[in-house]
């Protein structure tokens, strides 16, 4: 910077003025040489050692944007002390890249995994009710035909017990009016003259005393075996038959008489 100082003419003489304008002048032109130096000092870039060569791995990673580095103003009054070199921070490691096809082809595995796990664990449980299914209409068919032998088995009981009492009560019924006391009829002395022989059937009612009522006779019979039969008939003594404690007569026994010559 220079600075110029004036005196007035009349207290200052002539002569002496170059000393001092010569002194300010070769201080302005010091302070500019200065100046200069630091200037083209601070514009060359300190020469850095060759850093070593690095084997890099690319990889398509998008990185985050670096911030901007300050940079520091020039200060214009006095020359600015040699900074030191701003160091570089060091990139953040890289987030693991994410292959979303691969984790959606996982997804669709998985799913269908757990699906397939589904449909298998319902198979099992449609399986387990069709066995208890088929056990039960299997256990139901068994009842069902042990119900039938059962029956069946009562029928042919009942029927066999009905065919006891029905015998039963035939043997019964035969057996109240079975004949206590049976003559056979005289042969008529004319039929044995001329040889005749044949057969003759007597229809009458037993009474409640056993005794025969009202016999007659029915069918062919040769006439002269009519009267013998009959006599014959009303000889007849029966045990009465019973109902429910009394005797009562019975209707329609017949007997049939037979004649032969010996």
């Amino acid at each position: 910077m220079t600075s110029l100082t004036f005196a007035p003419p009349q207290l200052q003489p002539r002569w002496p003025a170059w000393r001092e304008h010569g002194a300010a002048l070769g201080t302005a032109v010091a302070l500019h040489a200065g100046l200069a130096c630091l200037l083209f000092n601070l514009s060359q870039a300190p020469v850095l050692p060759p850093a070593p060569a690095a084997i890099i791995q690319t990889q398509l990673v998008e990185l985050p944007r670096p911030a901007p580095i300050p940079v520091p103003e020039p200060v214009a009054a006095t020359p600015p002390a040699l900074a030191e070199p701003t160091p570089v921070a060091k990139p953040a490691p890289a987030p693991p890249v994410v292959d979303e096809a691969a984790l959606a082809r996982k997804r669709v595995q998985q799913e269908r995994r757990e699906q397939q796990r589904v449909e298998q664990a319902q198979r099992e449980v449609e399986r387990r009710e069709q066995l208890a299914r088929d056990k039960q209409l299997q256990a139901e068919a068994e009842r069902a035909r042990m119900e039938r032998e059962r029956q069946a088995r009562d029928a042919e009981a009942e029927r066999q017990a009905a065919a006891a009492r029905a015998r039963a009560e035939a043997d019964a019924a035969s057996r109240q009016y079975l004949p206590i006391a049976k003559e056979t009829p005289d042969y008529p002395q004319r039929a044995l003259d001329r040889r005749i022989e044949g057969e003759c059937t007597v229809v009458y009612t037993v009474d409640a005393t056993g005794r025969v009522n009202d016999p007659q006779v029915v069918g062919n019979c040769h006439p002269l075996f009519i009267k013998p039969s009959l006599a014959a008939a009303k000889r007849f003594r029966y045990q009465p038959r019973v109902v429910n404690g009394q005797a009562v007569a019975v209707a329609n026994v017949k007997n049939i008489f037979t004649y032969r010559i010996q």
